[in-house]
């Protein structure tokens, strides 16, 4: 096991005070490991809101305590503040990355990324009772909801990564590459990626409510 998946990083600052207290209360229930990074992965999905509408240039967009300062973030943010958020409890954790292909999503969303791809969307992986489990924090339950897609559920054996299809079976989002997994988020790389593909996304200012948005897809 690499030691640097249960120590804190830049970006997956396990260390914050803030990180250990929002662990400390998230895991007041006690339970076993698999419990307990069951029970992660839902205050993160539920508690932090998804938002596209953000300064991907900014690093402090994915530093785990300042994503959790906000109350809100994007796929990279809450996929940092999982996995800072794993490694506080003792979870040995990293952060994974693919390319999806995004099927469901707002006109104005699209026009800022310059497509439907999405490049380095993010999970949190975490190596409960000898391997490696994906979990995807990203949506939270009311923008599922407002989008019609199920919402990812975890239970700590099984990989949890966006469902093809949302609730009316029409294609949702589809998987055309996986980037690896990174004991931090490795920001140069995404940057350089986003600079050559999505250039809007850098030193965006564009407010706005994307769950409000969904609705009009």
């Amino acid at each position: 096991m690499d030691q640097r998946y249960l120590e804190p990083a830049e970006f997956v600052d396990s260390e914050h005070p803030s990180i250990q207290a929002f662990t400390r209360q998230s895991l007041a229930g006690g339970g076993s490991i698999v419990d307990q990074a069951v029970a992660l992965y839902y205050r993160v999905r539920d508690g932090i809101r998804y938002t596209p509408y953000l300064d991907y240039a900014d690093p402090e967009m994915y530093r785990a305590s300042s994503v959790l300062r906000n109350g809100f973030g994007f796929c990279i943010s809450k996929a940092s503040l999982l996995a800072a958020c794993g490694r506080a409890a003792g979870i040995p954790a990293r952060i994974g990355f693919g390319d999806v292909q995004n099927h469901l999503n707002s006109p104005r969303l699209r026009q800022i990324n310059n497509g439907d791809i999405m490049r380095w969307h993010a999970y949190t992986d975490f190596y409960l009772e000898g391997q490696w489990v994906k979990a995807t924090p990203a949506f939270n339950l009311e923008l599922c909801s407002r989008f019609r897609v199920t919402p990812l559920e975890f239970d700590g054996r099984q990989d949890s990564i966006f469902h093809p299809y949302d609730a009316d079976q029409r294609l949702h989002m589809e998987y055309l590459q996986m980037r690896g997994t990174f004991a931090d988020v490795p920001l140069d790389r995404i940057l350089a990626t986003w600079r050559e593909y999505s250039p809007q996304l850098l030193g965006n200012t564009c407010n706005g409510d994307f769950a409000a948005e969904a609705e009009i897809v």
